[in-house]
């Protein structure tokens, strides 16, 4: 992942690089590709401006928790990211 990333979202919209998927549980069962959960974990890496009423909370480099089916998957210079609204972000971790 490269440190510039060229897309800016626009309103309360963010950029999330998602962690990547478990390969083996607690107790070291190697997980399947077909078994692997969507992550739901991920480090934000673009932000939008936010609204003038709703100003955005979160900032770049956060890690955050989200929905398991929030945002929109897409592919910008070879690596995967989501953009997702601010309301779709759980927590910062």
């Amino acid at each position: 992942m490269s440190n510039t990333l060229n897309i800016k979202p626009l309103a309360d919209r963010v950029v999330v690089s998602p962690a990547a998927a478990e390969e083996t549980t607690a107790a070291g069962i190697i997980i399947p590709d077909t078994a692997k959960e969507k992550p739901q974990k991920g480090t934000i890496v673009a932000i939008g401006n936010g609204k003038p009423e709703e100003p955005l909370t979160v900032k770049v480099g956060d890690t955050v928790l989200y929905g398991k089916y929030s945002g929109t998957d897409v592919q910008i210079e070879g690596e995967e990211y989501l953009i997702m609204r601010e309301s779709d972000i759980y927590a910062i971790v």
